[in-house]
């Protein structure tokens, strides 16, 4: 494999042939390299897409600088601070996240999952959301039994399901609803979050888990979200052995009524 060149045929072809134990030894070895090698490759992919969203707003702080430097006009001046202040939060949130995503995997790796009581957690999280929700903002709806037992980690578990919720509570229209479903579905635990929002494009159903998705609803203040969050839930659900998925709700007539996330767990 050493003296292989570049990644192709790093394990000669005959010995991959092989029936025997040599034949197993070399098959698993080029498996081992090649999830090396695609780890290298995300690793590289991910330095790339983190260069690329911090020189987006450092490049605009440099340039509001330098325009600061030779305008005299107060009111501009303080738009400018204004731009400023707003990149200064975008590249804080960047870089806490980043870092978050960053750890995943490798706490993943270290932790065994463990039975999670995943029902008073839910309700919990309903219920501080609609303790101090604004006027106008959506209600959360629980439908969940008392006791729902998934293997998982809580801690991640939590930060999945904060981020589902705040994600539909983003794109809920005033005085609308988010439910919040969880049942046992067999050999799993399937937790889903509904929302009354735009839904997603058909398209990006599968793309919104992307590192960096950055379509928000109008609105929004500014750099209160890195594009991360739904990357960062995949990353945990499959690092337990779960899926997650998104859809589009639809009423009688076929017409988008608004998103669904799907999560599943194990139960054992």
């Amino acid at each position: 494999m050493r003296q292989g060149k570049g990644r192709g045929g790093s394990v000669p072809e005959d010995l991959l042939a092989r029936r025997d134990e040599i034949g197993i030894l070399a098959r698993d070895l080029r498996a081992a390299a090649l999830a090396l090698w695609a780890r290298i490759d995300a690793n590289e992919r991910f330095a790339a897409d983190v260069a690329h969203e911090l020189k987006n707003p450092l490049t605009s702080v440099r340039s509001a600088i330098e325009t600061l430097r030779r305008v005299e006009d107060v009111e501009q001046q303080r738009r400018l601070l204004g731009i400023i202040a707003n990149d200064a939060v975008r590249m804080d949130r960047l870089i806490t996240d980043i870092a978050d995503s960053s750890r995943v995997d490798a706490e993943l790796s270290r932790v065994i999952a463990e039975p999670v009581d995943i029902a008073p957690i839910l309700a919990v999280l309903v219920e501080l959301n609609n303790t101090i929700r604004q006027p106008g903002e959506p209600e959360m709806i629980l439908e969940a039994p008392e006791h729902l037992v998934a293997m998982g980690v809580e801690d991640r578990l939590v930060q999945v399901f904060r981020n589902l919720l705040g994600n539909a509570v983003s794109f809920s229209p005033e005085g609308g609803r988010v439910w919040l479903r969880a049942r046992a579905a067999g050999p799993e635990v399937e937790v889903i979050v509904e929302d009354e929002g735009p839904g997603i494009p058909e398209a990006r159903l599968e793309g919104i888990f992307d590192r960096f998705y950055s379509e928000r609803p109008r609105g929004e203040r500014f750099g209160q979200h890195s594009g991360l969050g739904l990357s960062i839930s995949r990353q945990i659900i499959e690092g337990l052995r779960g899926r997650i998925a998104a859809e589009n709700r639809r009423d009688a007539e076929g017409k988008v009524i608004g998103a669904r996330f799907l999560v599943r767990l194990p139960v054992g």
